[in-house]
């Protein structure tokens, strides 16, 4: 699934009318994040420069090495393309995009993520050019259009059916249909299975860093957050949980659940049932206006209240776009204020060592009438215990 050519030309038409209102002549992002989104450009990421270029006036230029430009025609990037040889080469890249620029901008930006030897680079083949960094792109990709939505929302989709599969495999081998998977082969079967649904029922699939996958972990390597998976094999009695992620069109989503395998005791339902509320609180919190750090004290004071504050390793939640994890940041510290088409993730958990880890997460859209859960895998214990 791709974005039409119609929401590229009215993405750049907004670029312009902000460059206009930050008195800017023109565009030029390096970051592959912006590059895809300003352009549907998306490629894996190296030392050979790509970027945007966006001015005020005239054409959308796209830089890339001649060894991206078949790739970038076939993905039918919205803008005309500057090939440069190779990387470092005679000349700089940026070099090859000046002369492909009719006239020198007075006053341009580019991202604050732009490191310090690309943006030498840039001063350097435009002299007489005040250059200066600008989150208007980022700002831009706070909220997301209906286009983009429609995305996420498929996305969403997948990831949840990732989670059913994963959960029937796992109970198919309690059943008796053979031994627990290690966190390693399941993560390997939700993430296959995810990919071949995609393929399966859309023609056009824009592949991305991450197509599908996820992070699944059993037992006490649950109670660290982002261990990835390993050969450890999955053993009755025990919590896993399954951090599943899947990106449709470029847009991401995720989708974790924590489940118990057999009839859970009663420190699994009280450490399970105290995360199930903060995240139903946190969730209810994303609404326009609510900054991101009222949102995230609402959600994780449920769990310090319960007296599971020590068990706290991470904040409520993050922006989810482009990139998997991106601003805002629902945490202490981020000012932010809330408002429709933010899609952000809702994932509070807590963490206790030498036990489990225990995190329910779901990708949420912020709308006029308050959060829309994307994400919809059931989330009452009765629904996350297997083999009862």
């Amino acid at each position: 699934m791709r974005l039409a050519a119609s929401f590229y030309s009215a993405l750049h038409e907004r670029v312009r009318a902000e460059l206009d209102r930050a008195g800017l002549d023109a565009l030029l992002l390096d970051d592959p994040l912006d590059v895809a989104y300003l352009t549907g450009f998306s490629h894996f990421p190296n030392e050979r420069p790509v970027a945007a270029y966006l001015p005020r006036d005239g054409a959308v230029l796209l830089l890339v090495p001649d060894l991206e430009r078949e790739y970038a025609a076939d993905q039918r990037a919205a803008a005309d393309l500057v090939v440069y040889p190779e990387f470092p080469g005679e000349r700089s890249p940026f070099a090859v995009l000046r002369d492909a620029v009719s006239t020198d901008p007075v006053r341009a930006g580019y991202a604050p993520s732009t490191s310090v030897g690309r943006a030498a680079g840039i001063t350097s083949a435009f002299p007489d050019t005040a250059w200066v960094p600008t989150g208007l792109v980022g700002e831009l990709r706070l909220r997301k259009t209906p286009e983009e939505i429609a995305l996420h929302t498929e996305a969403a989709r997948i990831a949840d059916a990732m989670l059913a599969e994963g959960a029937r495999l796992v109970g198919a081998a309690v059943g008796g249909a053979g031994d627990l998977p290690t966190e390693t082969e399941l993560a390997g079967h939700v993430t296959r299975y995810g990919a071949a649904m995609m393929y399966a029922e859309h023609d056009d699939v824009v592949v991305v860093p991450m197509l599908t996958g996820g992070l699944v972990y059993g037992g006490p390597n649950s109670a660290q957050p982002h261990r990835l998976p390993g050969g450890d094999r999955l053993r009755p009695g025990e919590p896993f949980m399954l951090s599943l992620g899947c990106a449709v069109g470029g847009r991401f989503v995720e989708s974790e659940r924590t489940f118990l395998l057999g009839e859970p005791t009663a420190q699994q339902r009280h450490y399970y049932e105290v995360v199930r509320e903060a995240q139903q609180v946190g969730t209810e919190a994303l609404r326009p206006g609510t900054r991101c750090v009222d949102a995230n004290r609402a959600c994780l004071d449920v769990i310090r209240r319960a007296g599971l504050g020590g068990y706290l390793r991470h904040r409520q939640g993050h922006g989810i776009g482009l990139g998997f994890h991106e601003p805002p940041w629902v945490a202490d510290g981020d000012d932010t204020v809330l408002a429709p088409g933010m899609v952000l993730s809702s994932e509070p958990g807590v963490y206790v060592p030498g036990h489990a880890g225990y995190r329910i997460s779901d990708t949420v859209l912020v709308t006029d009438d308050g959060p829309r859960r994307l994400t919809s895998y059931p989330r009452d214990l009765t629904d996350i215990v297997i083999g009862v």
